[in-house]
């Protein structure tokens, strides 16, 4: 391990690719971040390696790890399947190093968000914690005994396509009945917009908030609309805390982990995501009241957890 080196960490999501210079002490130098041409596999790619250059313009950088919403395999090198970014089967490790010249490890960004918050955020005083991303989907990430949990192909957590409703709602995935369909940022917004058409009087505070619009319902809308007590938007929120809670509480019953920290976009809307969570959870722990409770808490590192793991993972 080369522990005395900057890095650069790239966090490729739905909607935008952040980059960033880190230090060994997790601290980001210089970041940036642009919109992710998601539907299209060359344009990140050119993307990334813009961003790269932009950073490395400003700070000298050994590695580069990016942290990609998708399946990676277990050489840290190819995304073979994204559900909501259009990679199947590409080398992104060899495909960006021969664009920036510079070594690359690639892994999968709610994994280098897990080993962020473990090694310099919420999670740096314990061995085993669980991640969960709440974002334009839901991702997860596993350290068990101080190591990254990756699995025998480098797909482990992938915690967003658990099945919650058998025959439910369609899945960026394909399946029906993923937590991402329910879980997410993308669910809260979609769930929310379902409710709108169907004439929920109470919505009609944030349809005026989106100017009238339905369609201009987003997230940040509707947790700010939360934020400042609207019922509807709490309602939301609640509803999505419960699905994740839930979730939570059934992953506890297989990892047993001293820690859930709770990171992503959506995470922003503090307690009143957190608290819903907290409740579902106590309610659906198997052996409630006998065994020893973790702490569920938000990302310490907010949504640089991603581009800081990422800068590390790649200097290991």
């Amino acid at each position: 391990m080369s522990g005395d080196r900057t890095a650069i960490g790239i966090d490729v999501g739905g909607t935008k690719i952040a980059g960033g210079v880190v230090d060994v002490r997790g601290r980001i130098l210089v970041e940036y971040q642009v919109e992710s041409p998601a539907t299209d596999s060359e344009a990140i790619e050119d993307s990334i390696a813009e961003l790269v250059g932009r950073l490395r313009a400003e700070h000298d950088a050994a590695t580069v790890g990016v942290g990609a919403a998708g399946y990676v395999d277990q050489h840290r090198a190819t995304v073979m399947f994204a559900p909501n970014i259009a990679w199947r089967d590409v080398d992104l490790k060899a495909e960006l190093e021969e664009r920036i010249d510079l070594p690359v490890v690639v892994e999968n960004d709610a994994n280098a968000a897990a080993w962020g918050e473990f090694a310099f955020g919420a999670g740096k005083d314990i061995d085993d914690l669980l991640l969960l991303t709440i974002g334009t989907g839901v991702g997860g990430g596993i350290v068990k005994d101080g190591e990254l949990y990756r699995g025998a192909f480098g797909v482990a957590a992938e915690v967003g396509h658990l099945r919650v409703v058998p025959g439910g709602r369609i899945c960026g995935c394909g399946n029906r009945g993923c937590l991402e369909a329910y879980g997410s940022g993308s669910a809260l917004v979609k769930i929310a917009k379902e409710e709108i058409a169907e004439g929920s009087l109470l919505a009609r505070n944030l349809v005026d908030l989106a100017g009238g619009d339905p369609d201009a319902v987003t997230g940040p809308l509707i947790t700010g609309a939360a934020e400042d007590g609207d019922l509807f938007a709490r309602e939301q929120l609640a509803n999505l805390g419960r699905w994740i809670g839930e979730a939570i509480a059934s992953l506890t019953a297989v990892l047993d982990p001293a820690m859930t920290v709770i990171g992503g976009g959506v995470s922003r809307a503090g307690d009143l995501l957190l608290e819903p969570i907290r409740q579902a959870f106590g309610q659906q722990l198997t052996g409630r009241g006998h065994r020893p409770v973790q702490e569920i808490t938000l990302a310490r590192l907010g949504n640089r957890a991603g581009m800081i793991g990422a800068a590390d993972l790649s200097r290991r």
